[in-house]
């Protein structure tokens, strides 16, 4: 239990990073997402370099 915001973080890297690349759909009608899902394209793997960066940080 004591990694739970490192797979929280990784999982929601997945998600980004899948939603950036198309793989998952999103509302296409509202001009501001179109925005931020491309933002998602670097911002997914960021978010997961970073969880697995604090998996090793020492406790």
């Amino acid at each position: 239990m004591a990694y739970i915001d490192q797979i929280i973080m990784f999982c929601a890297g997945m998600w980004m990073t899948a939603a950036g690349l198309g793989y998952v759909k999103v509302n296409t009608q509202v001009p501001w997402v179109v925005k931020i899902t491309r933002h998602f394209r670097w911002m997914g793997p960021l978010l997961i370099a970073l969880s697995i960066i604090l998996l090793f940080e020492p406790r």
